[in-house]
């Protein structure tokens, strides 16, 4: 891999399979392509610092000098994710140890607080982060993150800069809307809000009409349940509950773009130039990041698609990425 020019973006040896052509038939489609869903996991919990609790699916080791891959899973994923299943499974092929910390509410039981998680939650990932370092000081621990996670997670590699070196070794971020705006604007029209918003908003308007009747929010159920974009939600719900203005300053600030040019730990980016939930004019140039990151942007991949080979196709393209660059062989 190199890095790309200022104005050119970089190609990488990634290529979509004919039988599977365009961002959204590569994204939909990697979606229900589920390898190994028998992969069975030893759930652990945490209790929070103010008084909630996440859960954290585990793939041991028979070593317990095992390297950790920590990955953190996008909006309203799981450890039944496709993405963590392929990756959590190359990972027991290899003799690591993994874990999928699941966001507040993710792992099947609704969490206690009127909270949640958000794109811009990277107080979370300190937490969860050093903590696992502290059960386990001997162990290396690099860190993933897809979607949402992966903006949360280089967010919060820019905000530590050079102390997330003392806790992780590399990171990878995939598929990550770095730009927030410019994703929901993106998502919240056309076919894609027919496609994506609506499949997405399903679960979560759910979600928090559960909260207003627990936690007597003052909101408008109403209002939540005709919320058909990620702006009214984000305005009516993510927004004010987490401390942010509006839908605006919650973007604004939870981009991890601004700090791309931070981040100290050796660092790669993989985003599909056809990415359905960003525009490829918004993906960062060589000036926007520190030369810690490197930048792998295909130009095919879907979000968090990246299926190869012949029909059925195979999910280990970015696994085989991945643990190429955690082993410092990229």
């Amino acid at each position: 891999m190199q890095r790309f020019a200022d104005d050119a973006l970089l190609d990488s040896g990634y290529r979509a399979p004919l039988w599977l052509p365009g961002g959204t038939l590569q994204t939909i489609y990697a979606y229900y392509r589920k390898l190994n869903p028998n992969l069975i996991y030893r759930r652990e919990r945490w209790e929070t610092p103010d008084n909630d609790f996440i859960d954290l699916d585990w793939i041991d080791s028979a070593s317990t000098e095992a390297r950790l891959l920590v990955l953190f899973h996008g909006l309203e994923g799981c450890s039944r994710s496709h993405y963590a299943l392929a990756l959590m499974s190359m990972a027991r092929q290899l003799g690591w140890r993994g874990v999928v910390p699941h966001f507040r509410g993710c792992s099947g039981e609704p969490n206690r607080l009127a909270r949640s998680y958000h794109s811009g939650d990277s107080d979370e990932i300190d937490w969860i982060l050093r903590r696992l370092k502290e059960r386990h000081p001997s162990a290396e621990i690099f860190a993933l993150g897809v979607s949402l996670g992966g903006n949360m997670l280089l967010k919060w590699l820019g905000e530590q800069g050079e102390k997330a070196s003392t806790i992780i070794r590399r990171a990878v971020g995939v598929s990550v809307p770095v730009d927030l705006a410019a994703a929901a604007s993106e998502l919240d029209r056309g076919m894609k809000k027919l496609i994506y918003t609506r499949s997405f908003l399903r679960p979560l308007r759910r979600k928090i009409l559960g909260k207003i009747t627990a936690h007597q929010l003052p909101l408008d159920p109403r209002q939540v349940k005709r919320a058909s974009t990620f702006r009214e939600f984000d305005n009516l719900y993510t927004a004010p509950v987490h401390g942010f203005k509006d839908a605006e300053d919650y973007w604004t600030r939870a981009s991890s773009k601004a700090w791309l040019k931070d981040i100290v730990v050796p660092t790669m980016l993989v985003n599909a130039r056809n990415d359905p939930f960003l525009p490829a004019s918004v993906l960062p140039k060589h000036g926007e990041v520190s030369k810690a990151v490197t930048l792998q942007f295909p130009a095919h991949g879907g979000h968090g698609g990246f299926v190869s080979g012949r029909f059925p196709g195979s999910l280990d393209w970015l696994p085989q990425q991945v643990f190429t660059f955690f082993s410092g062989k990229a």
